[in-house]
């Protein structure tokens, strides 16, 4: 069972910067793609950012392309959301999800069968 635990959530102004870490449980770290989602309050879940096996294999979503960027290190088992220029409308909770599978989406939220708790991003206007 893999298990997940994000960090680093919280306040901050718009303009702002916050960075997100998850930790993994599983090994070996490697063998896993890894993606943050956020959903924010009466919205669905929406994918954010992924990595692939490698660390430069990275896709994002259109809204955060130039602010965010997403990160791992196989060495900590760790994954990481680093997050500039932030806006009001980044406001969420940030989940970190892993797959194994290479062959699914890596958008789609029923990819991942691994979840973290979630973290709370609130940007103020």
């Amino acid at each position: 069972q893999v298990q997940l635990v994000e960090s680093g959530g919280g306040l901050v102004q718009a303009g702002g910067s916050l960075r997100l870490s998850c930790a993994a449980s599983t090994r070996p770290f490697s063998a896993y793609t890894l993606a943050w989602f956020r959903q924010a309050p009466g919205k669905e879940r929406d994918f954010v950012a992924h990595v692939g096996w490698s660390a430069h294999d990275t896709y994002y979503t259109d809204s955060v392309k130039g602010r965010f960027t997403i990160s791992r290190d196989n060495a900590k088992n760790a994954v990481y959301l680093e997050m500039n220029g932030l806006k009001p409308e980044d406001t969420a909770v940030y989940y970190c999800a892993a797959k194994v599978a290479t062959r699914t989406s890596v958008v789609t939220t029923t990819s991942y069968p691994y979840w973290g708790q979630g973290t709370q991003v609130t940007v103020s206007s």
